[in-house]
């Protein structure tokens, strides 16, 4: 299948206006039955940031990704994602803006019959027109980029869970998205793997200007990728090291309870909260 240009899906060509947020959500709702899910959720995204969504389960978390990709509608309120308004689109365009997004899912969501080097080239093997030799180039590059360039012919039953996550953070970014979202990323993970996950994520930030939305209840992980950074030394060698100020300040976390925006603020604005229920949750 040849992957559209933005054009041919009737969308600008133009993903946003410079300076504009990557994801705005405005006074968004929704609600399955009875049940709310969502309260007039307001928020925004901006280019290269970090947004941390954190919560007791069945807060909405993994709701606003679904949302964000298309992949459900809210009642009311609107929804913007790359500056194009995601929640009036119809299947057909919402996949032209999909294409500039990587979903990175909880448990990896691999191709059990497909080798490492076929999940993490597929969104480049069905959607595009680059030769094989193109996207096998690109495979190895990114496979190379979070550290398993030798597994590319195994399958995912001979990796480890780490190993595998890693495999899916490869296969959402092999097409250079824009935007990245990560469901509970290092949910399983014992400690140590946990850390060498939130790596790749604080790489892909850093090193590839990715924008990155994450769902986690992991507060420890969500803190270190707030208060990190990576850069590469004269040598280029890989360094991650603790960030500056404003590179801190860049992490927003977002604490949803019974369907509203609870809490929004940096790191240190959470940690020195006086409110009772994230008192509870931080304990």
């Amino acid at each position: 299948m040849r992957h559209k240009s933005l054009a041919e899906f009737g969308l600008p060509v133009e993903l946003a206006e410079p300076h504009a947020p990557v994801v705005l959500f405005d006074k968004v709702c929704l609600a399955f039955d009875e049940k709310v899910i969502l309260k007039e959720v307001t928020f925004s995204v901006r280019a290269g940031h970090t947004k941390i969504f954190l919560g007791a389960s069945g807060a909405g978390k993994s709701t606003i990704l679904k949302i964000m990709l298309g992949l459900l509608k809210p009642d009311s309120g609107t929804v913007w994602v790359l500056g194009h308004r995601v929640d009036e689109m119809t299947e057909t365009q919402l996949m032209g803006v999909r294409h500039h997004m990587g979903m990175v899912f909880q448990e990896g969501a691999l191709f059990d019959s497909f080798t490492v080097g076929e999940n993490v080239g597929y969104k480049l093997y069905e959607e595009t027109t680059q030769p094989l030799a193109e996207v096998r180039l690109r495979v190895e590059e990114v496979l190379g980029f979070v550290g398993l360039s030798e597994h590319i012919d195994k399958q995912p039953s001979e990796l480890s869970g780490g190993q595998r996550r890693r495999v899916a953070i490869a296969r959402a970014m092999a097409a250079k998205p824009t935007l990245l979202l990560y469901d509970e990323p290092t949910t399983g993970l014992d400690p140590i793997t946990s850390v060498s996950i939130d790596d790749e994520i604080i790489k892909l930030r850093d090193l590839e200007a990715v924008t990155s939305v994450i769902v986690t209840h992991q507060l420890r992980d969500a803190y270190y990728i707030a208060t990190r950074s990576a850069s590469r030394d004269a040598g280029g060698e890989l360094q991650i090291d603790h960030a500056t100020e404003a590179k801190v300040n860049q992490a927003d976390f977002v604490m949803l309870k019974d369907g509203n925006i609870h809490f929004e603020g940096s790191a240190d604005e959470l940690r020195s909260s006086t409110d009772s229920y994230l008192q509870m949750f931080l304990s």
